[in-house]
């Protein structure tokens, strides 16, 4: 039963997502709305806050499975992913009704990644033998920052987030199934899946609703918590691979603004999943293209789980940066004429 939770909790999710995204949707066109301007991917005036919805339908989804079913292993530290993913919403949409200083924005955000690295996964060790676990927490910090941040940061045309997040959380809940992660760890999974499952066909191109950081940052926490779990199991190499697209797309865009020395705090057009709709890539295209390339990721982040020796690891995650790069440089260029 342990096994089959977390097909039970996804759609669950997904149905308490979407019938929220129809209830909230009038209220945040009346005080949520995003208007264009010059760095913006849509054109008309549209809502932003779906990300409400999404973590209300996952959080409730889970609380309710946790109430019927048998309590998994490791469902002890969901309490304190949830309480910092929430934390952290709160954050996002005081920083979407009144932005925030750049510091205070960062350091609420390294709180809230702490509160989950101490007290929600303070058993997992990713380099025992190599580095004291202090020096391991200070860079499993940054590593959670700076995922919070690119999540936020890749959230800038429609579906992108669920063609990224969906197919990674969906991987992890059957993972759970599967016996390769704990099974409170695939049951958050699941949530997770099936919140933006209900939300996705409102943010489906052209979208009638947005998640906003009240949606993004909070699901980038989650997604990075879940990463680390699986890390922790000795799959580091998978937890790499599957995020693999919008950890590059957002590192490179940041290293090259860093380069030009552009104020990397401020909104911008230059990642390249944006260039791609530029070059005349439409916006249903470049998501699809994203969604199977993260198909393709799982496959070899199972590969690199089901065959551990170092040389299939090292392949699976070569041919994986190999794949992304491949795409990177075809957003990068013109479309081809119809």
């Amino acid at each position: 039963m342990e096994r089959l939770a977390p097909l039970l909790i996804l759609p669950l999710a997904a149905a308490i997502s979407a019938l929220l995204c129809v209830l909230l949707r009038p209220l945040l066109v009346r005080y949520a709305l995003a208007r264009p301007n010059a760095r913006s991917s849509h054109r008309v005036p549209t809502p932003q806050g779906g990300g409400i919805a999404v973590l209300a339908g996952a959080f409730v989804a889970l609380w309710l499975g946790l109430q019927v079913l048998p309590l998994p292993s490791g469902a002890d530290s969901l309490a304190f992913v949830v309480v910092a993913a929430v934390a952290l919403a709160v954050v996002g949409a005081w920083d979407d009704i009144r932005p925030l200083s750049a510091g205070l924005r960062f350091g609420l955000q390294a709180l809230c990644v702490a509160v989950v690295i101490v007290y929600a996964a303070p058993d997992v060790r990713l380099f025992p033998e190599a580095m004291p676990l202090a020096v391991e927490r200070c860079l499993a910090l940054l590593a959670g920052i700076w995922f919070v941040n690119l999540t936020n940061f890749m959230d800038g045309i429609d579906w992108i987030t669920v063609a990224g997040f969906v197919p990674l959380a969906g991987a992890l809940a059957l993972a759970g199934s599967a016996g390769l992660v704990d099974p409170g760890t695939a049951l958050l999974a699941a949530a997770l899946c099936g919140g933006l499952l209900g939300f996705a066909p409102f943010n489906k191109p052209t979208a009638r609703l947005f998640l906003g950081d009240v949606g993004s940052l909070p699901i980038g926490l989650v997604t990075a918590y879940l990463l680390y779990r699986l890390a922790g199991t000795g799959a580091l190499a998978a937890a790499l691979i599957l995020p693999l697209y919008h950890v590059a797309d957002a590192t490179i865009t940041l290293l090259r603004r860093l380069a030009r020395r552009e104020r990397i705090w401020e909104a911008h057009r230059s990642h390249v999943y944006q260039q791609a709709t530029t070059n005349g890539h439409g916006v249903l295209t470049v998501v699809t293209q994203i969604a199977l390339l993260n198909l393709v990721l799982i496959g070899l982040a199972t590969i690199s789980i089901m065959l551990p020796a170092m040389a299939v690891q090292l392949a699976c995650l070569t041919l994986a940066l190999l794949l992304t790069v491949l795409l990177l440089v075809r957003f990068s260029r013109r479309a081809p004429a119809p």
